[in-house]
């Protein structure tokens, strides 16, 4: 059943650029979803209830308010109620995901609608993925652990996803894409904790450091927690010459931070009873994040779809990708970026270029 509804020849009834409308119409229209899901997700809402309405005055935006793109050009992206702005990623989203569903089935719905559908699925998740890691630096497991077990069972009824024509095939090399997309990216994350895990902040002698409630304020810049801390096992470790909180006080010990603990000498406490605490030191040796588990769960989704072929072009592309951009930007604003640095819409872009030429370049530079 599945072979014809999947089968070129049927698609082909119709004209090919019925289908490029429609598929064009139908991004926009799953762009105006994922909308929602990238302002919920991160906060716990839940996606399905309650319906869109406005975030400032909760209107419900009725469905003749709500049609992608149309709507925000005809409310010059105000809203209706309350005429307060409507971001323009709202709009954004709804036109790249319909660009995107509609280039990749030009690029592979002649030959191949079903495996085409089931890219435009992935790439529906990468845009979420990577909006939410810009904003968040989280990847949510609903979309990496999600897209992990969507491709698995699709490569099931869309064989030709792996270039394939049984769905024992299919299932087989979405398993191995699964294992060493995930496999890889796990012992490069462990590596590089072990070697960069840790960073030595060297500070003129006798400087004074404060920790306050979101960050660290050092004598020439403040740096927030969120840029230091990705895990609860990470840890800021100092000596100090002397400390202070409160009405206490403590010479030459040292100190040690977590999310979850503070250790002074022998003492212990818990961060959030002590919001002020004033250090005299030398150095810090703070955590150092190279990847995180949501990117190892991401390229399992991404090895689901591609196999490990796609899942290692997208994993050594992305470094190119992040080098590139991060490039960019401090080029741009010097010493005014982020040292913590979101790497999945770099996998993201890098497996979509595996997508629209990534294989043939591979090919290329092996058979040239």
């Amino acid at each position: 059943m599945f072979n014809n509804v999947f089968d070129a020849n049927t698609w082909a009834a119709v004209p090919f650029h019925f289908w490029s409308v429609a598929i064009f119409v139908l991004g926009c229209g799953i762009g105006s979803f994922l909308n929602v899901c990238i302002y919920r997700m991160p906060i716990g809402e839940s996606i399905v209830w309650p319906p869109s309405h406005c975030p400032n005055c909760q209107y419900h935006i009725p469905w003749y308010l709500n049609i992608p793109l149309l709507t925000w050009v005809a409310l010059r992206g105000k809203c209706a109620n309350c005429a307060q702005p409507i971001s323009f990623r709202y709009f954004a989203v709804e036109l790249l995901t319909g660009i995107v569903f509609l280039g990749v089935w030009l690029a592979y719905g002649r030959h191949t609608p079903g495996a085409a559908l089931c890219y435009c699925v992935l790439l529906a998740g990468f845009i979420v993925a990577s909006f939410i890691d810009f904003e968040h630096y989280i990847i949510p497991d609903e979309i990496t652990l999600g897209g992990a077990a969507v491709g698995f069972i699709l490569s099931f009824f869309v064989p030709s996803l792996h270039h394939a024509t049984k769905a024992s095939l299919s299932l087989e090399r979405s398993f191995w894409g699964i294992l060493i997309g995930a496999g890889i990216v796990y012992f490069i994350l462990r590596v590089a904790k072990f070697f960069l895990g840790r960073e030595t902040w060297v500070l003129a002698p006798d400087s004074t450091v404060l920790f306050g409630e979101n960050g660290i304020k050092l004598p020439d810049k403040e740096v927030p927690f969120e840029d230091l801390f990705y895990r609860k096992t990470d840890a800021i470790v100092l000596r100090a010459k002397s400390a202070r909180a409160g009405e206490r006080s403590w010479e030459n010990v040292p100190v040690r931070l977590t999310p979850v603990k503070l250790t002074i000498g022998e003492e212990q406490f818990d961060p959030e009873t002590v919001p002020h605490l004033e250090v005299v030191t030398s150095e810090l040796v703070v955590p150092r994040e190279a990847m995180g588990l949501g990117d190892v769960k991401f390229m399992a989704a991404i090895g689901a779809f591609f196999g490990w072929e796609g899942a290692l072009f997208s994993l050594m592309f992305s470094s190119v990708v992040g080098v590139a951009v991060t490039g960019i930007l401090y080029l741009a604003k010097p010493g005014g970026h982020s040292s913590r640095i979101p790497y999945g819409p770099y996998i993201a872009i890098a497996a979509t270029g595996w997508l629209f030429g990534g294989k043939e370049l591979v090919q290329w530079w092996l058979y040239r």
